[in-house]
Formats: C-alpha cells, sequence, structure tokens
C-alpha cells in the first residue's frame, strides 16, 4: 500500500471528524456557490456559442471562395470539412464542461431551492454536491458530446458544404469521378471518402440523446 494512501483519511472518518458549520455560514456558502456555477455555466454558453460562429464564419468565406472562381480547385472546400470538423471537436471538449456545471447547478437547484421554496427536495442532495466538488468528473463522455453538438449544429453546416462541393463538381463539366481526383488520388476514391465521411458524421450524430443526460 502507497504512502499517500495510508495517510488519506478514510471518507466515513473524515465525516466523523469535521467540524460543525454554522447553518447561515452554509446557507451564504450554498448562495454564493450557486451564483458562482450560473456565472461559469453562461461563460461556457458563449465559448459554445463562439466556436460554433468560428465555424459558420470559416466555411462561409471558404465556400464563396471556392465558389466564386473557377480557377480554385474543388479540394479547397475538403479543407472547410475538415475544419468544421475540428470546430466540432473543440465545442464537444468545452460542452462536456458546461454539462458538468449544469448538472451542478440543477442539484442545487433540486435540492436547497426546492427545500427552500417548501417543496420536497431531491434525496441525499448535499452529499451529491459535496461529491461533485470533491471529485469533478465530465459525465458526458467526449463521444456523447460530439454527437449532441454534431447533431445540434453541426450537421446542417457539413451539409452545406458538402452541396458546395458537390455544385463545385458539377460547374467543372464531365463526369464526378474525374471531376473529383485529386493529384494521384482517383476522383472515385474521392467520392467513396466523402461519403464514408458523410455516413459516419450521421452515425455519430444519433449515437447519444441528450435526455439521458439531463437533470
Amino acid at each position: 500500500m502507497s504512502e499517500r494512501a495510508l495517510d488519506e483519511p478514510d471518507p466515513a472518518e473524515r465525516d466523523d471528524d469535521a467540524v460543525p458549520v454554522d447553518e447561515k455560514v452554509l446557507q451564504t456558502a450554498l448562495v454564493h456557490l450557486y451564483r458562482g456555477e450560473l456565472g461559469r455555466m453562461t461563460t461556457y454558453r458563449v465559448r459554445l456559442d463562439t466556436t460554433t460562429n468560428w465555424a459558420v464564419g470559416t466555411s462561409a468565406a471558404l465556400v464563396s471562395f471556392t465558389l466564386g472562381d473557377d480557377a480554385v480547385p474543388h479540394y479547397v472546400l475538403m479543407l472547410a470539412t475538415f475544419l468544421v470538423i475540428g470546430f466540432a471537436w473543440m465545442e464537444a471538449r468545452r460542452f462536456q464542461t458546461f454539462e458538468m456545471i449544469r448538472l451542478r447547478v440543477r442539484i442545487l437547484e433540486r435540492g436547497y431551492y426546492t427545500e427552500l421554496l417548501g417543496g420536497a427536495p431531491s434525496e441525499d442532495w448535499r452529499g451529491e454536491i459535496r461529491a461533485a466538488l470533491e471529485r469533478p468528473h465530465r459525465g458526458l463522455s467526449m463521444l456523447s458530446a460530439l454527437s449532441v453538438r454534431i447533431r445540434r449544429n453541426y450537421l446542417w453546416l457539413l451539409g452545406a458544404v458538402l452541396a458546395a462541393w458537390l455544385l463545385k463538381l458539377h460547374l467543372a463539366g464531365g463526369p464526378w469521378a474525374a471531376a473529383a481526383a485529386v493529384g494521384p488520388l482517383p476522383g472515385g476514391v474521392t467520392l467513396a471518402l466523402a461519403g464514408a465521411l458523410s455516413i459516419a458524421t450521421l452515425g455519430v450524430a444519433t449515437l447519444h440523446r441528450e435526455g439521458r443526460e439531463r437533470g
């Protein structure tokens, strides 16, 4: 057994040895905790919107640039697709933290404020909020968070970029398989990869439903 494990107090013993907290101090601390968590929620809500705005702006600029000039190659829109996926990944990371904070807020609302207003609070809400503060963890997996953000914001955006790419191939004239070639990579392979990426995106978007995580 490690030295750290020997020195770490048992949770039950820590509860027994805990110094009693004055009820007024506790009430004030809970109010400030709630206000602080709401502030963090607002901050991460803004960060989520900012990432979406980056994705929309980047996609619109690259689509306009590519369709506005016949000399611009079609694979510029493939770059736009990968940038959008990168923004979706970044937003999913932020959404994980947002959900972690939101769940703590919901514990306080279902427990402390429900009890304060004369309702029936959730069972052991104090233990839940203490556990959430002692060992904060992202309750939503990365794949689930990515599923939520793609379905909510990025599915239509990726669809718009794909439609613009297909339009670019159509405007090039001739068979799409020939127009879709990228250097030594045959156009048929490019089209197959685009189709596989689209199917994979749809699959990820349907993996998770937010209702499972809502408190």
